[in-house]
């Protein structure tokens, strides 16, 4: 191989019920603050954090099973600090699943597993402007 790959995803766009829920969790548990906002501020259609989602508002979207090969599986997101982050999602009523407690389900049925990233990883990623023009 001529180059050594190296990667990361950008961002991942999901549909969700209730939109204002879930850009208040990616924000005041997972600190994903606002990149971008299509729509009203009051009621986004699409919402991008920094940290890479890309939240879609879909007022009747209904998840398929979890197990229904068509549905995303689940999120992993690394955190700068884990406990202080479970700690955090448990004040939201999420349903941790049987993976193990690092393993939380959102209400729209999205499963997340959140995972402790080495000591700065996460300021570097995120300092990265994947928008930049050069």
């Amino acid at each position: 191989m001529a180059y050594t790959p190296k990667s990361y995803v950008e961002h991942v766009a999901v549909r969700v019920k209730d939109i204002q829920w879930h850009i208040n969790f990616f924000l005041e548990v997972l600190g994903q603050d606002v990149r971008e906002i299509d729509g009203p501020t009051d009621a986004p259609r699409q919402y991008w954090t920094l940290g890479g989602m890309q939240l879609m508002s879909c007022p009747d979207f209904e998840a398929p099973p979890s197990n229904d090969a068509g549905w995303l599986a689940h999120l992993g997101i690394m955190v700068e600090d884990l406990e202080a982050t479970l700690a955090e999602a448990q004040k939201w009523g999420v349903k941790q699943l049987p993976q193990g407690r690092n393993w939380l389900q959102l209400p729209d049925g999205l499963a997340v597993e959140l995972m402790q990233a080495s000591p700065n990883s996460v300021a570097q990623v995120r300092a990265i402007n994947p928008r930049a023009r050069d």
